[in-house]
């Protein structure tokens, strides 16, 4: 069983580096417009049919592709340059959001719309994160990945920050239509900057000689291209091949406790945070009385506490990384139980500062860890396949917040995310024991 070791922080070696400091921005600039599009278009559907359930929809539409999208994302990015591929999803996404913003302007913008976009950027989604934590394994020194996840989350989160802020100033004067244009153009900064992360092509298997890459369905392939004679072995080799990686990625996770542990808590945890947005909005507009303004200071606290988070995490010593990982879990499930209590606005802000300081702790020793010990050549397949865990309890989450929330009461929609983190913490605590 491989084990995590924590090196010193070396923050001049991590920004020394010159591909992650536009990683870095790209991070930053794509979650600063993707924060402003959730939160807008969340605000949005609450306001025009005044619905939890519709709300939960659209978090349901951007989930779903991850039930199928990781599948083939995870081979992708083991075998592509993931730097590419990253660009043209930014490129591929930024496109939509833009048209959908037109259509807004001119003021025939539907439901169905949204929902599309969403579906869109989802699918680009279930692959693009994926593919970004691979790319951390590459442009960092591997002394220096908790560091590095804790510098990647700080720019996530502060980018979502400000998005948080933006939203709930900006919403009632430019519009959704205004809020959409500047997430579209987000991502063709965030393309840029991926682009300039280094030069020329590198495969992830570049420096990896391993048997399965020079399997007969390989060889086929590349004598059928070579050819050109029989475009049928190509196709038949290629497909052979894709199946044979997904095949050895699960089989890799199956021989790996310690990382099924790690991933499981970080799924439950990611899709807690994403499916809590459906009564994040129904909190603000029906407990707190604080309209898009209060939502935005709601989004604007929980991203201090994550960047707080991250700059803590990244410096604590082994004895107490796996501990307080425990323990961010368990501060996630009693402080939902709490948080529908708590009805003014400066009580829930800081209620929701605490949710982003444990949800970026946990975040960054499961991400470093992970790091660690799953080899470079399986770390595509190992995040698309926490990926696809995501998205199921995301789905389920998001269906059941919608109808508990409009049926139930929202009391017994935030017990719901309770139980849920404390199933995050039951892993945590799983994985403390593997680790030991």
């Amino acid at each position: 069983m491989a084990t995590t070791v924590t090196n010193r922080v070396d923050w001049k070696l991590i920004w020394a580096q010159r591909g992650f400091r536009y990683f870095f921005l790209a991070m930053f600039v794509s979650l600063f417009g993707s924060g402003m599009n959730f939160a807008g278009v969340s605000w949005y559907i609450l306001a025009a049919t005044h619905s939890t359930v519709k709300v939960s929809l659209q978090v349901i539409v951007v989930t779903l592709p991850g039930l199928l999208v990781p599948f083939l994302g995870g081979v992708l990015i083991d075998r592509l340059d993931r730097r590419y591929l990253g660009v043209l999803l930014d490129i591929v996404r930024g496109f939509f959001v833009l048209g959908t913003a037109y259509i807004a302007w001119h003021g025939h913008l539907q439901l169905w719309h949204l929902y599309a976009m969403t579906l869109i950027t989802g699918t680009g989604s279930a692959m693009y994160w994926a593919t970004v934590n691979a790319l951390v394994q590459e442009v960092i020194p591997p002394s220096q990945f908790t560091g590095a996840n804790a510098a990647v989350l700080v720019g996530v989160q502060s980018g979502m920050l400000i998005a948080g802020a933006f939203v709930g100033f900006l919403y009632n004067t430019a519009g959704i239509a205004g809020i959409l244009a500047i997430d579209g153009a987000t991502y063709f900064v965030s393309a840029y900057c991926l682009y300039r992360v280094r030069r020329g092509y590198v495969s992830p298997r570049e420096s990896q000689k391993y048997p399965r890459e020079y399997s007969e369905a390989t060889e086929a392939t590349a004598e059928a291209l070579e050819t050109g004679e029989n475009p049928e072995v190509a196709e038949a080799g290629l497909s052979l091949a894709v199946y044979a990686d997904m095949k050895e990625g699960f089989a890799y996770l199956r021989e790996q406790p310690l990382v099924m542990a790690l991933g499981i808590t970080h799924s439950i945890m990611m899709a807690g945070v994403v499916s809590a947005n459906v009564v994040l909005v129904a909190l603000a507009n029906d407990i707190l009385r604080a309209g898009p303004r209060g939502l935005g200071f709601l989004e604007a606290g929980w991203a201090t506490g994550a960047i707080i988070g991250g700059l803590i995490a990244s410096q604590l010593p082994q004895a107490l990384r796996m501990p307080l990982y425990v323990a961010a879990c368990a501060g996630l499930a009693a402080g939902h139980m709490a948080t529908p209590f708590v009805a003014f606005l400066a009580g829930a802000v800081v209620m929701q500062i605490l949710f982003g300081f444990c949800r970026a702790l946990g975040g960054v020793v499961a991400q470093s860890s992970l790091m660690t010990i799953v080899p470079r050549h399986f770390m595509g397949r190992t995040q698309s396949a926490m990926a696809i865990l995501t998205t199921v309890v995301q789905l389920f989450m998001s269906f059941a917040l919608g109808w508990v929330a409009q049926g139930l009461g929202l009391v017994v929609a935030y017990a719901l995310l309770a139980v849920l983190y404390t199933g995050a913490t039951v892993s945590a605590i799983r994985a403390r024991q593997l680790l030991r």
